[in-house]
């Protein structure tokens, strides 16, 4: 089996809802994605992934869709005063932990075609959650 790692770098910020901390608020991140792709067989190259195609499907999306956006709950009660302040924002299902946040990026370099095998993100240096989905 062979595995690469690549990382990404952005910024985000979101709150949590029914949340009794400090995370309650609105604040940011330098958040970095750690991105595992596995393959038991190279390609023509000799790669599981060229690192390159990585940055520019996986790195683009997140750059497109997370970074300098607030990741929000949909329901939560801050997004119409966000909007009319035409700030950029991520809407999603769950609350936008950092457990949720590796998810959908997981799920994202899968719908990519991408031999993923887990997401961590690092909500700061020493802070990270990671999601693989549970082996059937």
């Amino acid at each position: 089996m062979y595995r690469i790692t690549k990382q990404i770098e952005f910024c985000y910020g979101h709150r949590l809802l029914n949340y009794a901390g400090k995370c309650r608020y609105l604040h940011g991140h330098n958040g970095r994605a750690e991105v595992v792709l596995e393959g038991a067989e190279l390609d023509d190259r000799g790669m599981v992934v060229d690192f390159s195609d990585v940055k520019r499907n996986l790195a683009r999306w997140i750059d497109d869709h997370l970074d300098h956006r607030m990741i929000l709950n949909r329901n939560d009660p801050a997004i119409p005063i966000l909007e009319g302040l035409g700030e950029p924002l991520y809407l999603v299902d769950d609350n936008p932990t950092a457990e949720n946040i590796a998810r959908i990026i997981y799920e994202q370099a899968s719908r990519m075609g991408m031999p993923v095998k887990e997401i961590s993100l690092w909500e700061t240096s020493s802070s990270c959650a990671t999601y693989r989905p549970v082996a059937r």
